[in-house]
């Protein structure tokens, strides 16, 4: 008898303590995910796998953290196998939502989604998260709907209200400072100043204004650009526009250009997470001259929002023979730091034989290796100043140096 009631002493003391330890590993992992120590993470979530494979709640911290740690096509996967055993538990519809909201698979995001609101209807969290998707999907009067139903569920939910504040303050408008300079070994300076106002008028369309002042020695010349960009969906961007000058034989009289521009993620890719190409023409007529280039760009997303880049330009001059010049440049972009709304980012680029035909003296017979780089620091959600240098080695012995900055506020 008394064998009997210390066997299950020792039983009853054994649960316990084996409930213990299935409460501490999720403090642990909750240590290890605020750390951002993923490896950490997921063999402490292995183990308890181990320990209860049955265990969907484990199964879904297993999900949550490779998610988390950007390994996004895996947590699709473990998302949709335990939803395969247990598909009534609204938790884990919104994960899957989350992994396609990353993967930016809005359509699919959204039904996970419903089915997650159909489960547990009166979950503000699930509300909230539905009403940003709706948002994602450009469906505004929806997305404000739901923020609204998830605060009659939850008045202090900080998500609907953020939400809410998202649609209320979405800018529509960018204006654009930018101030530069050129010095050159063989001519006196220029100074370059510009006005631009970006307007994104719906999500499929947008115009562009600008008007830019030259002085080069003791001349002046202005410009005024103008252009519209049709976006639609699957299909990408056209941008077409033109330029007018009182030029004095400095910048060209007048210009023409188009620009098609298309973009494309990369799913289960660990090193190019998109990759996007920029495809144009430009046209330059001026007094003495006409210059037709080819412009092509491709731009490449890397992981840790770095990006690298690569373009081509082909230049046609008609003076009294024609010919084609060939150039090309490469930037690398890289993030520095963030605090607060603040963000640092910087780029180093390399440029071979590129000009931009803004100027006179850009269109001679000449060869170039032009270095540089810039930096863009973000001041609140709404402003930016950016700033570059650069250096250009030309042939004859000919040399210049460049740098300027701009400024940019939305509303």
């Amino acid at each position: 008898m008394i064998l009997r009631l210390l066997a299950g002493i020792w039983i009853f003391c054994f649960l316990a303590w084996g409930q213990q330890l299935s409460v501490g590993w999720r403090e642990d992992v909750q240590r290890c995910v605020e750390a951002r120590d993923w490896v950490k993470a997921m063999d402490i979530v292995d183990r308890e796998i181990v320990r209860a494979p049955q265990d969907m709640d484990i199964r879904a911290w297993h999900a949550r953290i490779l998610m988390w740690s950007g390994k996004i096509a895996e947590a699709e996967r473990d998302y949709l196998e335990i939803l395969a055993v247990a598909p009534n538990d609204p938790d884990n519809w919104m994960g899957l939502a989350n992994v396609y909201s990353r993967e930016e698979r809005t359509k699919e995001a959204l039904k996970a989604l419903d089915r997650a609101v159909e489960l547990d209807p009166k979950r503000a969290d699930l509300r909230a998260a539905r009403g940003r998707a709706l948002q994602a999907a450009h469906d505004q009067s929806e997305a404000k709907l739901e923020f609204h139903r998830a605060l009659d569920l939850d008045p202090n939910s900080t998500q609907a209200r953020a939400g809410l504040l998202s649609l209320r303050g979405e800018p529509k408008h960018a204006v654009r400072v930018v101030v530069d300079a050129d010095l050159f070994t063989f001519a006196d300076a220029n100074h370059d100043e510009g006005l631009s106002l970006n307007s994104q008028w719906t999500s499929r369309w947008g115009t562009s204004v600008a008007s830019n002042v030259y002085r080069r020695g003791g001349t002046e010349a202005e410009k005024f650009v103008a252009s519209a960009t049709r976006r639609v969906p699957k299909w990408g961007a056209l941008t077409v526009g033109g330029a007018a000058a009182h030029d004095n034989n400095v910048i060209p009289k007048d210009e023409a250009f188009f620009d098609y521009d298309q973009g494309w993620k990369l799913r289960g890719s660990k090193i190019v997470r998109g990759v996007e190409i920029d495809y144009g023409q430009h046209w330059y007529w001026y007094t003495t001259a006409r210059i037709f280039t080819i412009n092509e760009t491709t731009l490449f997303y890397l992981p840790h929002d770095w990006t690298w880049s690569f373009g081509l330009t082909g230049a046609r001059s008609h003076f009294s023979s024609t010919e084609w010049r060939p150039s090309g440049m490469t930037r690398l972009g890289f993030p520095i730091t963030r605090w607060d709304e603040r963000r640092l980012g910087g780029n180093v680029f390399y440029a071979v034989g590129t000009e931009n035909f803004a100027q006179v003296d850009q269109i001679g017979q000449f060869s170039s290796h032009t270095y540089g780089g810039g930096l863009r620091l973000r001041l609140t959600a709404r402003e930016d100043v950016t700033g570059f240098a650069a250096y250009q080695k030309r042939t004859q012995g000919r040399r210049q140096a460049s740098f300027g900055f701009t400024y940019g506020v939305r509303f």
